[in-house]
This record gives C-alpha cells, sequence and structure tokens, in this order.
C-alpha cells in the first residue's frame, strides 16, 4: 500500500424518528492538518518480532517510533502520512505502556497501551508415543498462542519442513490446529513449534504414519451474510449488521444471531470483496471507532484471490474496546472501491471418501521429432504474433507467456548428462547459470529424462527482454521433450487405478498412431532387447513392470490393445477392445489399460526380447505405476 491517500470529509446523515437512531453525525479529516498523532495501532499485545501498523496523521517526518521501556526504533516502513509499519523489538517492558512516534521536536504517544505476549503451550491433543497419519490434525493448547509462527516436520525424505502459519486453524489465541502434511515421514521423531520472538518449543515424540486414501481435507465455509445484490461501498453507509434485536439494528442491512455474533466477536471470519484496488474499513456504526487501520492491498491480512476478489481475515478478539461498542451501535464495513460479496467463517475439515493425490500437467509444448541440442538455436519460443517469432519452433499465446513470465514451469529432457542454459534469442541475457546434474532444479527422473523447474518471477531484468526478442534452450548433450506446468490435485472418487499420486515412468514425446506396427517397444536398459526400441527402463523400474500392476494410457475412440514381446511369439492375454473389464474409458478421449503380468509366460520372455505395446487406432500417452 505505498500509496499517499487522503480520506475525504466524511458527513453521515442520520433519520430522525422522535429521537436520534443509534447513529450519529460525524466529520471526519484526516489530513496532515491534524499535526502528528497516533490514532490507533494493530496489535495491541505483541512479541519480539512482531510486525505492526500504525495508523494516524503527519507521519512524513517521523524519525523513530518509541516502545515501552525507552526502545526507540528508527527502521521502520513509511507507508503514506497516516501509516507507519514496524517489527516490535525485543525488550519491551513486561508491564507494557504507551507506544510514540517522534518528529523532529515533536512526540505523539498513543492513547492506548501496548503490552506484551509470552506463549505458554501447556499440551498437545497428541501424546508422548502415540501415532498420527499424514492428513490429521495436531492441536496445541495454551496461551497467547496467536504469537506461534511455524512448526518443524521431517518430510517424506526425512528432511527438515518448515510449515507457516498460513496453514494453521486457530481458534482465538488459546488453541492452534496444525494440518498434518499428506506426505510426511513415516518413522517417530521430535517436532518443533516455532515463534515470532525466536522461542522454540518441542512437540511430543509421535510415530507419524502415511496419509490414507479414504478421505482429504477440505475448506468448509459457514456462511454469515451473502450479498443479494447491494451496490458498491464509497465511503457510505450501507454494509451495516447488527446483534438480532438491539437497538443497533436500526438502519442495518442485516442482522446476526446471537450465536454467530459471538463468535464473530471472539474467533476468525472472512469478509469477501470484488475490487481491484479495495481500501477497507471495519468500524462502528457511529464512525467514533474502529478495529485496526484501512486495509488496501500488500496488506498481510488482504488477500488479492487472483479472480476479481480480496478477502480480508478479520479477528476482533485483539480489540476489546472496539468490540464493547459494537452491541449498543453495530458493526460497519466501509471503505471505497469495493463491493462486500460474503461474510464467512472457515474450517479445515477432513472429508471421508475415495481418492488420490495425482500429478496434473498443463503441456505449453512437446517435441515433434527436432534433435538433439549442442549449443544450436533450434529450441526457441516467442509470444505469439510478435517480432520474437522470428525463427522461432513455436509461438506461446499471451495468457501462457504471461503464466510462464511469473509462475514455475518445467522442461523435460532427454539426456545422461545434460548441460542447459535458458537465454534469450539474443544471448545477451541469461536466467541463472547452467543446470548440469548436481543443481538443485533439475531432478534426474531415473528413465533417461531430466527436469528443469523454472521460475522466472525472480528475473525481472531478463523477463524484460523476452517479449522483443525470445527464450531460448539451448547448452549441450540433452534433447527438449516437453515444456508444461504442474500441479498436485486432489482427485475425487477412486485412486486413478494406482491407489495413490501416478507415478509416470514413460510419456510419449510426439510418436503416432499404432496399426500393428512395431513402434511402441520397450526394453531392459543395456541388454540385447533392445535393439529397435522406444524406450529403456532401469532395473527397479523393469522389476515392478514384471510383477506388480502397471497402466497404459492410450488416446483412441475404439482401441484394440495387444501387449506382446518384441518377437510376436508370446503375448499377454487377448486383444484388448472396449467392453473389456480391464480397459477403462476416461471420458475425455483416452482410455486406460491396467495390466499385470506377474506369473504369466510372456513375463518370462521380455528380459531377453523386450515388450510391445501393438494393435490398431490408438496412440499411447504414458505408462504409470
Amino acid at each position: 500500500m505505498k500509496k499517499i491517500f487522503k480520506y475525504l470529509g466524511i458527513v453521515l446523515s442520520v433519520a430522525l424518528m422522535g429521537t436520534f437512531t443509534a447513529c450519529q453525525v460525524v466529520q471526519e479529516n484526516e489530513s496532515a492538518d491534524l499535526g502528528l498523532g497516533i490514532k490507533v495501532f494493530f496489535p495491541t499485545k505483541v512479541v519480539a518480532g512482531q510486525p505492526m501498523t500504525i495508523n494516524g496523521s503527519g507521519f512524513m517526518d517521523v524519525k523513530a517510533v518509541e516502545f515501552p521501556d525507552g526502545i526507540s526504533i528508527t527502521s521502520f516502513e513509511l507507508v503514506s502520512n497516516e501509516m507507519i509499519r514496524v517489527v516490535a523489538p525485543s525488550g519491551i517492558s513486561a508491564k507494557g505502556g504507551k507506544i510514540a512516534v517522534v518528529s523532529g521536536d515533536d512526540r505523539a504517544e498513543s492513547s492506548a497501551s501496548l503490552s506484551l505476549g509470552e506463549t505458554v503451550i501447556s499440551g498437545f491433543s497428541k501424546q508422548e508415543g502415540e501415532s498420527i497419519g499424514g492428513g490429521e490434525q495436531l492441536t496445541i493448547f495454551g496461551q497467547d498462542l496467536e504469537f506461534i509462527s511455524g512448526v518443524e516436520l521431517l518430510n517424506a525424505d526425512g528432511e527438515p519442513e518448515f510449515i507457516g502459519d498460513e496453514l494453521f486453524y486457530r481458534k482465538g489465541t488459546s488453541t492452534v490446529i496444525i494440518n498434518i502434511p499428506k506426505k510426511v515421514f513415516e518413522g517417530t521423531f521430535v517436532g518443533k513449534v516455532f515463534t515470532l520472538d525466536g522461542r522454540e518449543f518441542p512437540m511430543p515424540e509421535l510415530t507419524y504414519t502415511p496419509a490414507s486414501d479414504g478421505g482429504h481435507w477440505e475448506t468448509v465455509k459457514t456462511m454469515v451474510w451473502e450479498n443479494a445484490g447491494s451496490g458498491a461501498v464509497s465511503w457510505n453507509g450501507t454494509y451495516r449488521f447488527a446483534l438480532e434485536g438491539h437497538d443497533g439494528a436500526s438502519e442495518c442491512i442485516a442482522e446476526i444471531p446471537q450465536d454467530l455474533w459471538d463468535k464473530m466477536m471472539t474467533e476468525t471470519f472472512y469478509l469477501d470483496v470484488e475490487a481491484t484496488d479495495p481500501q477497507i474499513r471495519v468500524t462502528n456504526g457511529w464512525w467514533d471507532a474502529q478495529w485496526g487501520g484501512d486495509y488496501q492491498p500488500g496488506n498481510e491480512l488482504l488477500t488479492d484471490n487472483g479472480d476479481g476478489t480480496w478477502t480480508l481475515e478479520i479477528n476482533l478478539s485483539n480489540a476489546p474496546d472496539f468490540v464493547a461498542t459494537l452491541v449498543e451501535k453495530h458493526i460497519l464495513f466501509t471503505g471505497d472501491r469495493f463491493t462486500p460479496l460474503r461474510i464467512y467463517f472457515a474450517e479445515d475439515v477432513w472429508v471421508e471418501g475415495g481418492g488420490h493425490m495425482e500429478l496434473v500437467k498443463t503441456s505449453i509444448w512437446k517435441n515433434a521429432g527436432s534433435g538433439a541440442v549442442s549449443w544450436n538455436g533450434t529450441y526457441r519460443f516467442a509470444l505469439e504474433g510478435h517480432d520474437g517469432a522470428s525463427e522461432c519452433i513455436a509461438e506461446i499465446p499471451q495468457d501462457i507467456w504471461d503464466k510462464m513470465m511469473t509462475e514455475t514451469f518445467y522442461l523435460d529432457v532427454e539426456a545422461t548428462d545434460p548441460q542447459i542454459r535458458v537465454t534469450n534469442g539474443w544471448w545477451d541475457a541469461q536466467w541463472g547459470g547452467d543446470y548440469q546434474p548436481g543443481n538443485e532444479l533439475l531432478t534426474d527422473n531415473g528413465d533417461g529424462t531430466w527436469t528443469l523447474a523454472i521460475n522466472l518471477s525472480d528475473a525481472p531484468d531478463f523477463v524484460a527482454t523476452l517479449e522483443e526478442k525470445h527464450i531460448l534452450f539451448t547448452g549441450d548433450r540433452f534433447t527438449p521433450l516437453e515444456i508444461y506446468f504442474a500441479e498436485e490435485v486432489w482427485v475425487e472418487g477412486g485412486d486413478g487405478g494406482s491407489g495413490s499420486k501416478q507415478d509416470v515412468f514413460w510419456e510419449n514425446a510426439g510418436g503416432g498412431a499404432v496399426s500393428w506396427n512395431g513402434t511402441y517397444r520397450f526394453a531392459l536398459e543395456g541388454h540385447d532387447g533392445a535393439n529397435e526400441c522406444i524406450a529403456e527402463f532401469p532395473q527397479d523400474v523393469w522389476d515392478k513392470i514384471k510383477t506388480g500392476t502397471f497402466y497404459l494410457v492410450v488416446e483412441a475412440t475404439d482401441p484394440q490393445i495387444r501387449v506382446t514381446n518384441g518377437w510376436w511369439d508370446t503375448q499377454w492375454s487377448g486383444d484388448f477392445q472396449p467392453g473389456n473389464e480391464l480397459l477403462t474409458d476416461n471420458g475425455d478421449g483416452t482410455w486406460t489399460l491396467e495390466i499385470n503380468i506377474a506369473g504369466d509366460p510372456l513375463a518370462d520372455t521380455i528380459d531377453e526380447k523386450h515388450i510391445l505395446f501393438t494393435g490398431d487406432r490408438f496412440t499411447p500417452v504414458k505408462l504409470y505405476f
């Protein structure tokens, strides 16, 4: 919110019905003419390291912020003449006290007092020696738990992983609920709890087990109110909400039942608004008290949902003086440039039922047969319709291009020892260095391919050159296969044939349709059977093919699939066509064949020979476990 804004004078007119209603006429003018002063600050209870916001006037010349016990801070963010952001320092008096801003010879002190918090953990919902599964919840009990900043657990590879508090569900300041990641380490260990002021608490020693496939976490919203058609806010008093049956309900858009009202006063709730650049103020209906400052883009409590809406996270439990005014009066959401959509509570709950995590790829480009890179300029990609498209292998539509410039995407290559450079088409700027085995962004997939994770958002100077020019993947000893976005999503209703996330071990890089030809041959890596094969598989993958269930996905409308060895003298079962129980129509133009050759005569022949997928009227898409 690095924008200086001035609040216009606001005159709130109220109707007279014999006597005044609960609203009174108030005129505000929060300009620099008010001089140096602190109106409100948030939060009012802090620990060292706690981000704070101070609202007031005359801040442009402030040189220092003073905390109780004479601690003076000169490092802070001046957001505007009316707002300062600062981090609470260490050494604040346990007794608390006033804060102040200092500008030259002028000094202004807050009317409210700052208090010092101290996190105390009294227990956990799981005790030492108990088990907990991935996807389950662990509850922490204690006091001043709002200052917990995260926990440390072990990921699936046994390495420490920090889980930030954005994934917590808080109930007031005495309860914090942590959703244990599905990909947690399988074993016994002691996790850690961290607070903003650098303190560390041990968790009980628990035995962590993998997530079951019987359900998933889902955010459930409990609606308090939804907009039925009222318009935008522009410092008006439209969106007033009162406790049901109280005097404060006069002129209000809705009344809130007692149970929901009590919950709004003590727990976190959310306001969704439609806006591009909202300025949101939460005040009482008489405009003489408000919660926090004005919330605008850049404030940590205001989230851009990326679809033309924003969400403000509201917790009034830290503002008892403000809450005390609301029963007699009411709560009002006002400000500028937004339309309220809904008010609700949100809670993560466990939903029973089948499903699985699945890696979903959104392909941007696939290689149709171009060869290896050896410092050549073959693999150039430009924004569609721009001059940079000259000599490019493909043009990228604007929406995909924008996403590539701002989000992570992936490049799969075929190689044994790749050296990958990401440059613009003129070679005068590049992203990072050369990526080779050992770099954390380059992953060996174990099947003769490697994946480079690319995020250009950290290189704005490089990105700025690409629209006029283009992006080029060059280097040595690799062939690009595919560029794509990837996201792990929860898929309802079944296990995708494998009971878990698909473990893809081969994908089609551009081979055509099958019509009783011998194109799609696969062999054990390094064996004689690799003759004329499209791919070779490592021993561990080959062993799984021979002993377990794997899946072939094909693109087809009416496939006839035969699984044979490369010499056509042995095959697995018969030909698989629609109607066979092992062949599933996925409803999107693809079919999945479930294959298990363990104990079949075919399995005994493929080491010497190889495995071949042939038949008619289909194109293989991928193989996975």
